[in-house]
């Protein structure tokens, strides 16, 4: 009988020492899945040097035109689902040549293109109109959101590059400045030139350099979307159920609270599409309404923004200003977005009412849901593809 008792005391004991020997082994494979990043990233930039040469903004012509290179980034993102993943590859294009004026499109492209994943998920509460109607309107909040925040950012950056230019005032700043130089404590170009170097000269050297340059590209591409993938599965495990506990205890306690909440739980789960997927059943269920859920979704815009400046680190080179200035761009770009569309109380509603008004109209009759998907993320892109090219813009 006492052994018994003995047993049963020491059984939860063995289940923490078990659970705590695992997330362990599970933050040693971050790390790792983090390292693999930062070589993918440094080999599409390599990659893109060997096969594009002094000819990379002639290789990039075709996006010259930025409502094309916007449409590239809503469709790349909404193809493989992540903005992380897309502003990591364009981080490392810049580094291999790809100008960032081409790039910034792009990037503002990428989150639209993110919000398409938990429009999806809205569509598990359809057949219960109420839930449906809370949980697509939480959805599409942040559809709209990004929408007006490219309507109103794009144009300028077109006019004036202000979003350029404030990206080389800080890489500047960061990497150029004296006192506040990186570029002596770069300790990642040792670590992750062996396995470039490994992969050029011994695996793909007895190709000519153009198609060495391919391979390295399309290696790194699918690298990243391996690597991001797997962090998001492990981080779901070790973090979702705390990031719930951040978000009941944050959200419904003021925009600053639901901002940092959202932005917080972004850079540990490393999805914006996780964060605000996460959000959209507790919006359907009632738990909290659109107007508490606003700002949360917007902190998931600036929290997703991590991955790319992680990415950046990986660049060394005459070209690492560049990939540090795109990533900066992408923070910049996403904190005035609130700043200004959360800031200006006129502005601020617009995403509102445009997201009740959809709701309602999708509760009534779904083909307004299919309209909308394949509208916003597929055909009016492909419609201002052919209106730019045709004005010659």
């Amino acid at each position: 009988m006492t052994s018994t008792v003995a047993e049963h005391t020491d059984r939860p004991k063995e289940i923490t020492n078990t659970t705590a020997q695992s997330n362990w082994l599970q933050w040693l494979l971050i790390v790792v899945l983090v390292y693999f990043l930062l070589v993918a990233v440094s080999m599409i930039g390599s990659g893109f040097k060997l096969a594009a040469g002094d000819q990379a903004n002639q290789l990039f012509a075709f996006a010259n035109n930025p409502i094309t290179a916007l449409v590239i980034g809503i469709i790349a993102t909404a193809l493989v689902q992540s903005s992380s993943t897309v502003t990591s590859i364009v981080v490392g294009l810049v580094a291999g040549g790809l100008p960032v004026i081409t790039a910034i499109p792009i990037v503002m492209g990428a989150n639209i293109g993110t919000t398409i994943t938990n429009t999806i998920v809205s569509l598990g509460h359809i057949k219960d109109s109420n839930e449906f109607r809370r949980a697509f309107a939480a959805a599409s909040i942040h559809d709209f959101f990004n929408i007006l925040s490219v309507i109103i950012f794009l144009p300028l950056e077109i006019a004036f590059g202000f979003l350029d230019k404030v990206g080389v005032f800080l890489s500047g700043f960061l990497v150029g400045g004296e006192s506040m130089s990186i570029r002596g404590l770069n300790f990642i170009k040792p670590i992750v030139k062996p396995p470039i170097k490994f992969v050029h000269e011994t695996i793909f050297g007895w190709l000519p350099e153009l198609a060495v340059g391919i391979l390295m590209i399309v290696l790194g591409i699918v690298l990243i979307i391996l690597v991001i993938t797997f962090i998001g599965k492990i981080l779901k495990t070790l973090m979702v159920g705390r990031a719930k506990k951040i978000l009941h205890n944050a959200v419904g306690h003021g925009p600053v609270s639901g901002i940092t909440a959202g932005a917080l739980i972004t850079v540990l789960v490393q999805s914006s599409s996780t964060t605000t997927s996460l959000i959209v059943p507790l919006a359907g269920s009632g738990v909290f309404s659109l107007r508490q859920i606003y700002p949360f979704t917007l902190g998931a815009n600036i929290g997703t923004t991590i991955t790319a400046l992680l990415a950046a680190t990986a660049i060394t080179g005459t070209t690492a200003i560049f990939a540090l200035q795109i990533a900066l761009v992408h923070l910049v770009y996403n904190l005035l977005g609130v700043v200004v569309i959360y800031g200006v109380p006129f502005l601020r509603k617009l995403p509102i009412l445009a997201a009740e008004k959809l709701s309602d109209l999708a509760v009534k009759n779904k083909l307004y849901v299919v309209g909308y998907i394949l509208g916003i993320f597929f055909i009016l892109p492909a419609i201002l593809i052919i209106v730019s090219d045709a004005l010659g813009w």
